[in-house]
């Protein structure tokens, strides 16, 4: 049966002298303000050892200021007065124009999915976040990208992720989230939508294949798939679960949770964890004090922090210790979203056969990746048939599009303007990937 939806719209809120000195002096001890300096009357070897030592220093090139300009530390760099880092959450207007609940409707009931959106006209990109992310990890992409080339924004938050609420939110299978797309876009825009490119992240990816194999979108324009790959993924599975336990379990509010997902390295880019974050936890029910997560969050974040105990005093260290602990059980504590545990069962689904299947889609393809190492086999042998197009974006994490979102949104816009699906905008000018 075909589904259909409502939409539910919010809009958005010396050097000569020296060598002569150690001959002739009294030994080493002279060196340390012992006799005088002979012919020289009233100046000690002490005196003179200083002034050998700034005629020596002045004849030395400048040192080099530190990455980030200036010659102080890199922690007083870092987190002196002024420059401190701002883990504070933003909202999701400042990088969206509208925030919908597309409500999908069957005989069994109904299903809610929030949706962020951007742009008036041109090809709909239709954005797909990885496992245990949110449609929020988009936002500084959709800022760069629709300032570059006339297209349409429409950012997903997947069955069980964000603010989506679904009768079973438990079934992750790439089946049905393939099916939540292709219901969504039909709610969207009925019968006749509109040219459409299929972007998506990590498991996103994986989904975004899986509803093109299936027709799910009928007027499919493009595919992207950004950093993953069947055998890569595969192999990854087996350490999956120790990744997982690793991360703490619950955060004392929401900076604190942003600011270990930069430290941790999971987003390397402050900006996008400060909107990004906000859609990976919810404030936990009942608040009930933490244990080990607790001194896990900690120990990761003062890891960087030891660096400035030397800047203040002990009383000062006490007393933000203190601050905190306060802090802490005033506020209400914040956990995962979704439990990623619990969906180990589906994970072989998402991306066995992904290659292959990537492959064998009709339409334009763009490959994203971090890394080249990250290639299979049968994704390399297609690359070398030309099945695909493919840019490595170095010095990123997992996290493509939030490390690096405006040299993924250059990526995307020239991808679409070489095939002629779009037009740029603002002077932007395509650069073309080297072979």
């Amino acid at each position: 049966m075909v589904p259909c939806g409502r939409v539910c719209s919010v809009p958005r809120g010396g050097a000569a002298g020296g060598g002569r000195f150690r001959r002739r002096g009294a030994g080493r001890r002279g060196w340390f303000g012992g006799p005088g300096v002979p012919g020289i009357p009233g100046v000690s070897l002490a005196v003179m050892s200083a002034l050998e030592k700034q005629l020596h220093l002045g004849r030395l090139p400048p040192r080099p200021p530190l990455p980030g300009g200036g010659g102080q530390s890199g922690s007083k760099m870092r987190m002196g007065p002024g420059r401190k880092r701002d883990f504070s959450p933003v909202l999701w207007s400042q990088y969206f124009e509208s925030m919908e609940d597309v409500v999908v409707e069957n005989d069994t009931g109904k299903d809610t999915f929030r949706i962020y959106k951007s742009g008036l006209e041109g090809p709909v990109l239709l954005l797909l976040h990885g496992g245990g992310h949110s449609a929020l990890s988009w936002a500084v992409f959709t800022s760069a990208i629709i300032n570059r080339i006339q297209c349409r924004i429409v950012a997903l938050d997947l069955r069980g992720h964000g603010e989506t609420k679904v009768r079973n939110p438990e079934d992750l299978s790439a089946e049905t989230m393939s099916k939540d797309v292709g219901n969504v876009v039909e709610a969207l825009y009925g019968d006749l939508p509109p040219p459409i490119m299929l972007i998506g992240h990590s498991m996103g990816g994986a989904i975004a294949v899986h509803t093109a194999v299936a027709n799910l979108v009928p007027s499919l324009l493009g595919l992207c798939m950004i950093d993953v790959v069947e055998g890569t993924a595969m192999d990854a599975l087996n350490s999956m679960q120790n990744f997982l336990r690793s991360r703490p379990k619950t955060f004392k509010s929401l900076e604190n949770a942003i600011e270990w997902s930069v430290k941790s390295g999971q987003i390397r880019n402050l900006e996008s964890a400060r909107v990004s974050m906000v859609g990976q936890v919810k404030q936990c029910e009942g608040a009930a004090s933490p244990e080990c997560p607790k001194a896990i969050v900690e120990g990761i974040i003062e890891e960087e922090e030891e660096e400035d105990e030397d800047e203040e005093g002990g009383g000062s260290v006490n007393k933000r210790k203190k601050e905190d602990d306060t802090e802490t059980k005033k506020e209400h504590l914040y956990t995962w979203r979704i439990e990623l545990a619990k969906t180990e069962k589906y994970w072989d689904g998402w991306f066995r056969g992904l290659s292959n299947l990537f492959l064998s889609c009709p339409t334009p393809k763009l490959l994203l990746l971090a890394g080249v190492d990250r290639l299979d086999k049968d994704l390399t042998i297609g690359q070398m048939q030309g099945k695909f197009q493919m840019q490595v974006l170095p010095q990123c994490g997992h996290a493509v599009h939030e490390d690096a979102p405006d040299k993924v949104a250059e990526a995307v816009a020239t991808f679409l303007i070489r095939h002629r699906f779009t037009e740029p905008i603002g002077g932007f000018q395509c650069v073309f990937p080297a072979c």
